[in-house]
């Protein structure tokens, strides 16, 4: 009888999978052999990678083999075949010794009939793994795994041709986190005037040099999270929902899955300039995350910060891995609960102190990041959890009383926060100085998060002025970039990494809706096609929406004249919980749109309790909007832009900054253009 050597894992189901339709038993492992990475994988020259091989021995189900049932093959072969050459032995090819044998067991669903009735099917697994392997060859190559005495699985991989010229020296990667051109839309109708259908102004990401649309399928499903596509968009590689920098085994430890070098890694390994990343969620969120870490579960959030200063080593020193982001240059975010001693840190250290340790300036306010040295590294914590939204600071600034989250962990509240821009401009300065003595460029990553976490409690205008804090800190960048003379260097990318099924379909009148008893009497005063009307946001107060004046409001240009204005946008989501609808901005504070219930998420009694009942269509266990399939945009200005336009998958996104970086040739990286 074939026993595992380690624990047997029959809660883990593959987690992420039992909550979808479908059922998997490992994402991109149809067969019983297991290849990872996987069939239809490119890598930059170079790149450090980790293979897994696994055979599977189903011990019941559909899958289960008639003979040596649930025992697994522990003699399988794998070879790499380069071209038309033969396929050789693994372990020679990489240079190598054999791996050492594991195994383990874990169980998982058929199907929502085999959950019904609570019988899972139970899988023994055989496993080897290569770690911290490269290749240098452009090509076509085979990697070849046999098993169970004529069984096969083959990976078709390659190595994409490298830029032999790099053309940016310095990246600025803005990501709006959950953006679609919807939303784009729907922000500029909101700040931007509009005389007789032409707009007066334009966004910062209408006029970029280069726009193209970018694919988001994940490696298992067509609908992806903000830690695999943010793997597709730092490594080119497609990855399972969840999974930051590697591809989901089916072991029991997150930590031992097949790990990814990122274009961060890349950056600081192939050219040694410094890397920053900023983000308004908190710091070890995914798309920070998948900067400098790696795991199977993005939740673990002490690791991944951790990850951060002492590489994967620090997390996991059994295993090697060659790539680290050796401490970022700039960390800016919120994310206290991991940095302050406690449950929520490494090891229940205090890790400002850590960082500190490690040569770090740390600060916890905008007074204190406008201030400190660009000299050193810096470490900006400026809150507990997501950072405070760009509506509550400048329009409703009471909402940030009484949270106390200040980052500092004495309970008193995070009042003076940095926004994105003032994050992003700070962020620059330390990175260029850093990157003085040796010419190298930079790379820094800048995320809008709070686009996505307002799109998930559907609090569009929330959502939407996080999106123009985005727009207005490119903006902002690009003048900083002209006046320290870095713009004609520097590769500027923005991109989301997946998208909501968000958009406006008409306007509605607040005053008429809030004044109305009924439900149905309530949808009269949302008004379509030519009732849809002109954008209240962009006139002053008491104004109707068709004064052509052109007026700012006490933001400034680029921003709504007012926030909450009679007449509306109306707009939907297409995939909610039960929710009521107003139309109109929540003015304590976001949105809380469903509350647990006796049969699930239904209607918070709460929220915006003036408006009508608007039907979910999702499983009653999901309390928020969730991601959808759409395309999202990609705007590029600089050396390297024009690759960008054009339809692509968000794996490319890598390669095309790899490539203008020359990361994938090694002797080309002589600081200027």
């Amino acid at each position: 009888m074939w026993r595992a050597t380690s624990v047997t894992v029959t809660t883990l189901l593959l987690a992420n999978a039992v909550s979808a339709q479908y059922f998997k038993r490992l994402g991109a492992c149809p067969k019983l052999g297991c290849v990872f990475p996987p069939d239809q994988t490119d890598f930059l020259v170079g790149q450090y990678f980790d293979v897994r091989l696994e055979v599977h021995a189903p011990v019941n189900g559909s899958e289960a083999r008639p003979t040596d049932t649930g025992v697994p093959d522990e003699k399988f072969t794998f070879c790499i075949q380069s071209g038309k050459g033969a396929c050789k032995d693994a372990a020679a090819f990489f240079g190598q010794k054999e791996p050492a044998l594991e195994k383990w067991s874990f169980s998982y669903f058929e199907d929502l009939f085999a959950q019904d009735a609570g019988s899972p099917t139970p899988v023994n697994v055989a496993a080897k793994a290569f770690r911290g392997v490269k290749l240098t060859t452009p090509g076509d190559y085979q990697a070849k795994l046999k098993y169970y005495g004529g069984s096969e699985t083959v990976a078709h991989w390659v190595v994409r041709e490298p830029a032999k010229k790099r053309q940016a020296k310095n990246v600025l990667f803005f990501i709006g986190d959950g953006m679609t051109q919807a939303m784009i839309t729907a922000a500029r109708l909101i700040a931007h005037k509009s005389v007789n259908g032409r707009y007066q102004s334009l966004m910062q990401m209408d006029q970029m040099e280069a726009l193209g649309h970018q694919m988001t399928h994940s490696l298992d499903s067509f609908i992806t999270d903000s830690a695999n596509s943010a793997t597709a968009l730092y490594t080119g590689k497609k990855g399972s929902v969840s999974a930051l920098n590697v591809y989901a085994d089916s072991s029991p430890n997150s930590f031992d899955d097949p790990k990814l070098e990122t274009i961060a890694q890349l950056f600081r390994r192939v050219i040694g300039g410094p890397i920053g990343m900023v983000s308004t969620a908190f710091i070890a969120d995914a798309t920070p995350a998948a900067l400098c870490s790696a795991t199977r579960d993005r939740n673990q959030y002490a690791q991944v910060v951790q990850e951060y200063l002492e590489g994967a080593t620090g997390v996991n020193s059994t295993i090697p891995w060659p790539a680290t982001c050796d401490g970022p240059d700039v960390v800016f975010g919120g994310g206290a609960e991991q940095f302050i001693a406690g449950p929520g840190s490494p090891g229940g250290q205090d890790y400002y102190k850590a960082f500190a340790n490690k040569g770090y300036n740390v600060v916890y306010s905008n007074t204190e990041l406008q201030k400190v040295s660009n000299d050193k590294k810096v470490l900006g914590i400026f809150s507990k959890s997501n950072m405070a939204k760009w509506v509550d600071r400048h329009v409703f600034p009471e909402n940030l009383k009484n949270q106390k989250n200040a980052p500092n962990g004495d309970g008193t509240d995070a009042l003076d926060q940095p926004g994105l821009k003032e994050m992003t401009i700070k962020a620059i300065d330390v990175l260029q100085a850093r990157q003085k003595k040796g010419n190298t460029g930079w790379f820094m990553m800048s995320e809008a998060a709070s686009i996505d976490k307002m799109m998930h409690v559907l609090d569009y205008d929330r959502a939407l002025g996080e999106l123009l804090e985005l727009d207005d800190t490119i903006r902002a960048s690009i003048a900083h970039l002209k006046k320290i003379g870095e713009y004609e260097n520097t590769l500027i990318v923005v991109t989301a990494d997946h998208g909501h099924g968000f958009d406006v379909f008409g306007g509605a009148d607040t005053k008429y809706l809030t004044a109305q008893t009924d439900d149905r009497k309530k949808r009269k005063a949302v008004g379509v096609y030519q009732n849809s009307g002109l954008s209240g946001y962009t006139v002053a107060e008491g104004s109707l929406p068709n004064n052509d004046t052109v007026v700012f409001g006490t933001e400034g240009a680029n921003f709504p004249v007012q926030w909450n204005p009679r007449y509306t946008y109306a707009a939907g989501f297409g995939a909610n919980p039960d929710h009521r609808e107003t139309y109109a901005i929540n003015p304590t504070g976001p949105r809380l749109p469903a509350t647990a219930g006796t049969s699930g998420y239904e209607v918070n009694p709460a929220d915006h309790q003036a408006g009508f009942t608007i039907n979910g269509t999702l499983p009653t266990n999901e309390a928020q909007g969730v991601h959808s399939l759409t395309d999202v945009s990609v705007f590029a200005n600089g050396p390297g832009a024009e690759t960008f336009r054009g339809v692509y998958n968000n794996i490319d996104i890598f390669f095309k900054i790899a490539d203008a970086l020359a990361l994938g040739s090694p002797n080309k990286h002589s600081g200027k253009n």
